[in-house]
Parts: C-alpha cells; sequence; structure tokens
C-alpha cells in the first residue's frame, strides 16, 4: 500500500512538474475579458497561456479587480485590452503590480461609432462606442492587431501566429456570410429589438438589425423613467416584436417593459462577455451564432 501511495506520489510530481514546464516555455498573455481571451486562445494555441481577468458571464463595466489580477498583470509579457474607455479600471491596476509587459490596445485601427445619447456613467455624447468586436469585420482587426502584438512578443512563433490568423480568419469570414444570409431572411418591417444596454450598435450598423435600449453604451448607467416611458410608446407605435435580455444585465427592467407591451421575451443575447465552457457561447463565433439565432426566431414570425 505504501509503494502504492509513492508511486501515485511520484507520478503527481511529475505531472505538475510538466504542466510548469509547458506553461514555462509559452508566452504569458493577459487579456482583459472573456472575448479578448479567446481571439488569443486561437491565434496563439499551444504557444501561450492566456489568463483573463473578466471571465464568463462577468460585465467588464463594472469589474472590480482584486489582488490576484495585480499579480496575473506583473507576471505577464503581454497585456490585451480592448480600450475605448471599456476598461476604465485598467490604469490603476497596471499601476499598482508594476507590470513592465506590453500593453497592445486591440481596437487599433477600427473606425469607431460615436455614442448619440448621454445615459452613461462613464461615455458621454460624442465619446467612441467600446462593443466593436459586435462586428464581425470588426472582429478580424481585433485578430490581427492580436497577431502582431504575439509576433512582436515571440518572433520565433511568427510562422504558427500566422497560420493560426489565416485559418480563424476563414471562419469569421464565414461567420459573418452566414449572419448577413440569416437577416436578410427577417422581414425589413420586422428587424427592429429591444435589449437592455447599447452594446449592439457596431452590429446594427453591420448587419441592420435596429437596437433600442433603455441604459446607454455601459451597465453602470441607470435609465431614467421618463427614458423607460419613452421606449414602452416606441415599442407599442412601432409595433416592435422582441424584447431580449444579456447575460450581463439585471432582467427586471426587460421583464417589466414586455410586460407592459406585450412585445415577446426573444431570449438572452451575449453581448460583454461569453459563457463557461457549459453555456450556449464559450467562443466569440458561438456567441455571435447564438446571437443571430435568437434574433431570427424571435423576428422572423
Amino acid at each position: 500500500m505504501l509503494r502504492l501511495v509513492s508511486i501515485v506520489v511520484v507520478a503527481l510530481i511529475v505531472l505538475i512538474g510538466h504542466a510548469f514546464a509547458q506553461d514555462a516555455g509559452r508566452l504569458n498573455v493577459v487579456a482583459t475579458f472573456s472575448i479578448l481571451g479567446d481571439f488569443a486562445k486561437n491565434i496563439g494555441e499551444d504557444r501561450v497561456a492566456v489568463t483573463t481577468l473578466v471571465g464568463p458571464n462577468s460585465d467588464t463595466h463594472v469589474y472590480t479587480p482584486t489582488p490576484s489580477d495585480a499579480k496575473k498583470i506583473a507576471d505577464a509579457k503581454l497585456v490585451i485590452v480592448n480600450g475605448l474607455g471599456l476598461e476604465g479600471w485598467l490604469p490603476r491596476l497596471v499601476k499598482s503590480s508594476g507590470s513592465r509587459a506590453v500593453t497592445i490596445v486591440a481596437t487599433k485601427g477600427i473606425a469607431t461609432r460615436k455614442i448619440e445619447d448621454g445615459h452613461d456613467h462613464d461615455h458621454g455624447p460624442g465619446d467612441a462606442d467600446p462593443h466593436a468586436w459586435q462586428s464581425v469585420i470588426n472582429a478580424k482587426t481585433y485578430v490581427a492587431n492580436i497577431r502582431d502584438a504575439l509576433i512582436a512578443a515571440d518572433p520565433a512563433g511568427a510562422d504558427a501566429y500566422k497560420a493560426n490568423t489565416l485559418s480563424y480568419l476563414a471562419k469569421l469570414d464565414a461567420l459573418d456570410r452566414d449572419v448577413r444570409e440569416a437577416v436578410a431572411k427577417i422581414p425589413p418591417e420586422r428587424r427592429s429589438v429591444i435589449s437592455t444596454h447599447a452594446a449592439f450598435g457596431y452590429f446594427a450598423a453591420a448587419y441592420g438589425i435596429k437596437f433600442i435600449a433603455p441604459q446607454g453604451v455601459s451597465t453602470e448607467s441607470e435609465p431614467s423613467a421618463r427614458d423607460v416611458a419613452a421606449i414602452i410608446t416606441q415599442i407599442k407605435k412601432q409595433k416592435i416584436p422582441a424584447v431580449f435580455l444579456e447575460n450581463v444585465s439585471d432582467p427586471r427592467l426587460m421583464r417589466r417593459i414586455a410586460a407592459e407591451t406585450g412585445a415577446n421575451i426573444g431570449g438572452t443575447l451575449y453581448s460583454d462577455s461569453l459563457t463557461d465552457e457549459k453555456g450556449p457561447a464559450p467562443t466569440y463565433i458561438d456567441m455571435v451564432r447564438h446571437n443571430i439565432k435568437a434574433l431570427t426566431s424571435a423576428l422572423s414570425s
């Protein structure tokens, strides 16, 4: 029995040592939230060890960093951020960590949308809408920026990063085509929905579905009674068919709007966060496919 225990202990030590050896040979990358983390994993594959600060089903807008996040930043060689005001908590975290990691802004080069309303705590009219990933075309720019940053940090992996990127971009091209084909089947007069916060502006601009949100671009904002009343009136007047919940927002307001207008609750959209592996949106591609399926199901009939 003692010999068996000794064998098990030795085996565990070997496995743990092997795991540490694998991590030691990989580029240590920190992504601020789950969607960026997924992009980095697809491009880096086994050459990178990706850590995500804001995990599945969590809200980047209102995130409060922990001491362990400072340690993650301190240990990183590369930090991937969205920018455009999304991670307002990040500069203080980086400063407190003492990190010397290279930070890259994944939205570099994207033509940003401007916020039209003033509902937000951190974003005002004229500021950039940070949710650029909601357009699959923009996602391709994110991927290219992350590829270039990985190559700069790990030149030896350049060929692998380029090959992985080409493969992933082909999947994004197919995804973009599928979304356009799905939207084309929705009657034009039914291409309007209510979502919790204004996270889908880039999706709307790219694919032609109008999103109306009682909250602004940040989930920190609180809609006024006047805003909610105006949206209820608009739903009734325009006969908007569906109201959607989001995985990062309190559903109570949307349920109230649905009850007062008679609009159907079309399901849950994933806007700022992926789900865990057991959920319906564990990857970016899964997220977009889930959202377009939910939208077409609610709007086509």
